[in-house]
C-alpha cells in the first residue's frame, strides 16, 4: 500500500523538528556532552547551522566508531543525566576493546514501541518467552526482558557468547563452534520441554537448529521475534514455510545497540520474501547511500551501503556508515519514510564474510 505524499511530507517535518531539538540539547552547554561540546569548539555551532536533517546530511561527517571504542564512557553522559549511573552496552565485536555505547531510557522507550508492532495472538500476554541469544553486555539482553514484562510477560534465558563463535569459525575450528552451537540449542530444548512458553527470541540459524529438535508449535511457541543480519528471500521463505510452517508468527528485526530496533513491514505475497526494515523515525535514521559518494542516496529498489543516524537525548550519533549493505525502498504503510531490505554484511558478494550464529 502506498503511502500518501501528505503523510511524507508530514513524517519530514517532524524529522526535521526532531533533529532541531537533538541539536539544540547536544550543544547546549546545560544539556549537551563533553564529546559534542568540544566537538563544537574545534568545529561549528550546530545550534546556528543545522535546521533540518538536509543540513545534517550536508554539514556533519560520518561519525567514526573508534569514539565509542577509545574514549571514557563519561565523555558521551549528557550534562543534564550526569550523576545517574549509566548501564554500558556493548557491541558484538570479535576481538579487542568492544565498542560501547552507555544509556539510561533509550532501550525501553525503543522495545515499548515495538510492542505495538507484534500481534497478541502470537504473543500472548501474559505467557512466557524465552531468548536464546547474546546476553553478557549487551543492550538485547535487558530490551528482550522489557519487551516481554512491558507485556505482562516473564522471560527466560539461554546465553550466547557470538565473540567466542566468530573466533573459532576464523580459527577454522569449524567442530568447535558446531558443538558450541549444539550446547546452546540443548539449553533452550530443555527449557521448552519444560517449560510454558508461548514466545521465542533467536537468531535465524539458531531458530532453524532448534527446530531441529523439537516441534515449536507443540511445544507452545507462537510467534517467534528473529535478530539477525543476513536473511535473503529464498532463506526466508524456508524460515516461514518449512522451519515454522506457516503456523507460528514470524518477526524479523533489524536492529543493533547503536540504532535500536527497525520493524519489518508483514509480508505480502508480491514482496516474494524479501523483507523491509523500516527504522524508528525520528529517534534513528537509515539511508541507503551510494558507498563512493554517501551524501547521496541509491535509487529506489538499488543496493547501498546502510548509513544510521542516531537522535535522542541520551545518545547522537550521526551519519554512521554500518557494516552491512541493503536495497533502498520505498515508503509503506504504516512508514513514510525510505527503507532498507535484504540487508546483508557489506560487500558480501565480493568476500567471505564470518558471521558465526547470525
Amino acid at each position: 500500500m502506498s503511502i500518501d505524499q501528505s503523510a511524507i511530507q508530514k513524517a519530514q517535518a517532524q524529522l526535521d523538528a526532531h533533529v532541531r531539538e537533538i541539536i539544540t540539547w547536544h550543544f547546549s552547554p546545560e544539556s549537551g556532552c563533553p564529546y559534542w561540546l568540544d566537538w563544537a569548539k574545534k568545529n561549528f555551532d550546530p545550534r546556528k547551522e543545522v535546521n533540518s536533517f538536509a543540513d545534517l546530511i550536508a554539514k556533519f561527517p560520518h561519525f567514526q566508531d573508534e569514539m565509542l571504542r577509545d574514549l571514557q564512557p563519561e565523555v558521551w553522559v549528557p550534562a543534564k543525566y550526569k550523576g545517574r549511573p549509566f548501564n554500558i552496552f556493548e557491541t558484538g565485536g570479535t576481538t579487542g576493546m568492544p565498542k560501547q555505547r552507555i544509556g539510561w531510557d533509550d532501550y525501553k522507550t525503543d522495545y515499548e514501541e515495538f510492542s505495538g508492532k507484534i500481534s497478541d495472538e502470537h504473543f500472548p500476554r501474559g505467557a512466557a518467552w524465552l531468548m536464546v541469544g547474546p546476553t553478557g553486555p549487551r543492550r538485547l539482553r535487558l530490551a528482550i526482558e522489557h519487551l516481554a514484562n512491558f507485556r505482562g510477560s516473564s522471560c527466560y534465558f539461554v546465553d550466547l557468547d557470538p565473540r567466542f563463535v566468530k573466533k573459532v569459525i576464523s580459527a577454522k575450528q569449524f567442530d568447535v563452534a558446531k558443538d558450541y552451537m549444539a550446547h546452546v540449542v540443548d539449553q533452550g530444548v530443555t527449557l521448552l520441554k519444560h517449560r510454558k512458553i508461548a514466545g521465542l527470541f533467536t537468531t535465524p540459524k539458531l531458530l532453524e537448529a532448534l527446530a531441529e529438535k523439537i516441534d515449536l508449535y507443540e511445544a507452545g511457541i507462537r510467534g517467534v521475534f528473529c535478530g539477525g543480519t543476513t536473511m535473503a528471500p529464498q532463506y526466508v521463505r524456508f524460515i516461514v514455510e518449512e522451519v515454522l510452517e506457516g503456523r507460528i508468527g514470524f518477526y524479523p528485526t533489524y536492529g543493533n545497540t547503536l540504532m535500536g530496533l527497525a520493524a519489518s513491514v508483514p509480508l505480502k505475497p508480491e514482496d516474494k520474501f524479501s523483507i523491509t526494515y523500516y527504522a524508528p523515525q525520528p529517534r534513528a535514521v537509515l539511508r541507503v547511500v551510494d558507498p563512493n559518494n554517501t551524501t547521496n542516496v541509491t535509487a529506489y529498489d538499488q543496493w547501498g551501503r546502510v548509513e544510521l543516524t542516531t537522535m535522542t537525548k541520551e545518545f547522537f550519533m550521526p551519519r554512521f556508515l554500518e557494516r552491512d549493505e541493503a536495497i533502498r525502498r520505498a515508503p509503506r504503510d504504516p512508514y513514510a519514510w525510505d527503507g532498507v531490505a535484504e540487508v546483508r554484511p557489506f560487500g558480501a558478494m565480493e568476500k567471505n564474510i564470518v558471521e558465526g550464529v547470525y
